[in-house]
């Protein structure tokens, strides 16, 4: 480490042009006469040339400065993350992607496509276990899953048939089967459901709708939520806490698993139509809407505050990874990135024009967004070569 003192009694002996021992023989040098002149002629030319020859300590110091830009300059050249599009073979339009490690994952869409990967999307097999929409879909582990799918009205048969049904598979979606939303209403349109690993769930959609499950599915119960508006996002940290976002610029939060629900004030969003929310904790959240609108709350969702995303279109999903990073897609192929919790969002460069639904990340380094006409772009975080330096 260096030592600072002796640095600026360096700095200061260059400055005066030599060190505090000399001015003994400064004062001895006027009682020679003789000899004074060719000392200072001597003296001058010591103290301009050790004004240009830095000593040990500087040296040391500006090879660490060097070190540090070297580092820094490796450090920016030596790692990145893109994004890339992959080949699905298919034109649905693609509601929900979820992924249980970097290679195994599905995506879901509508006309009751299913594609599913074991390479983390470098090829992708397609299914149609019903011909319906599939709206959203989440894994339990590599064996237990479940779908979210919606009838066309025009198809159902009769008014008591159900709009909205479950599909369930225990083998990692070799086969599936249909279940019945039992105590939901048969007209209720659902958009997402969510399900911890406890079995517990909660599925919401058009009209304010909202249910919740205590047996994996296998049976709901209607919840009161107080609005009106439709329901697009939401998620829930354990089987208490838990955000749902919507219409008329909607932010619900419970901390008793769905019993009671206290609605957020954003007096500046009352035009936003909030479509998907992300909390790293229990007061740490983000909500993302229309208009390229961004909100954080630092206080589990008492109060919001607006944040400056840069775009103007619409934002359909995001996804932070911890405090400080964070992810989120929208209309026109859009990507921001940021790395600072919200306070400065980047553009990252899009490999596609089309929508982007929904965004899921298995870690810091995989990551997978899914939209219209069959679009899956992926995105992996590695090392490339650091440019050479010319000599």
């Amino acid at each position: 480490m260096i030592n600072l003192s002796r640095f600026r009694f360096s700095l200061l002996r260059n400055s005066r042009g030599g060190a505090p021992e000399d001015t003994g023989a400064s004062r001895k040098v006027k009682d020679l006469p003789h000899i004074r002149r060719q000392s200072r002629e001597r003296r001058s030319v010591s103290t301009v040339a050790r004004s240009f020859l830095p000593t040990a300590d500087c040296r040391l110091l500006l090879l660490l400065l060097l070190l540090t830009a070297h580092c820094s300059l490796l450090t920016t050249f030596a790692s990145s993350g893109s994004w890339t599009q992959q080949r699905t073979g298919s034109l649905a339009w693609l509601h929900s992607v979820f992924f249980v490690d970097q290679n195994r994952g599905w995506a879901v869409g509508s006309r009751g496509t299913l594609l599913s990967t074991n390479d983390g999307g470098k090829s992708w097999q397609k299914s149609n276990p019903t011909e319906d929409a599939i709206r959203d879909l989440y894994f339990k582990g590599d064996l237990d899953g479940w779908l979210v799918c919606e009838r066309n009205i025009y198809d159902l048969q009769s008014n008591d048939e159900p709009r909205a049904y479950l599909m369930k598979t225990s083998d990692g979606g070799e086969h599936w089967k249909r279940v019945n939303m039992r105590g939901a209403d048969f007209d209720a349109r659902l958009m997402r459901a969510i399900f911890t690993r406890g079995g517990r769930g909660w599925a919401f959609g058009e009209g304010g709708a909202l249910y919740t499950t205590h047996d994996s599915g296998a049976s709901w119960i209607k919840l009161q939520a107080p609005t009106r508006y439709l329901l697009l996002g939401g998620t829930f940290i354990d089987e208490n806490s838990g955000w749902l976002v919507g219409a008329g610029a909607t932010i619900l939060q419970t901390s008793d698993g769905g019993e009671t629900w206290h609605r957020s004030q954003v007096p500046d969003a009352t035009h936003v139509r909030f479509n998907a929310t992300s909390f790293v904790d229990a007061r740490l959240g983000w909500s993302v809407g229309s208009g390229g609108s961004v909100y954080r709350t630092m206080n589990g969702g008492r109060s919001w505050q607006s944040q400056t995303s840069g775009v103007a279109v619409d934002l359909l999903d995001v996804k932070f990874l911890d405090a400080v990073e964070g992810w989120a897609v929208g209309n026109e192929g859009t990507v921001l990135h940021t790395t600072d919790g919200g306070r400065h969002w980047m553009s990252e460069r899009s490999p596609t024009p089309h929508p982007l639904e929904r965004i899921f990340f298995t870690d810091r380094s995989h990551g997978w967004a899914v939209g219209f006409g069959g679009t899956i772009i992926s995105y992996s975080f590695g090392r490339v070569e650091a440019p050479k330096l010319r000599r």
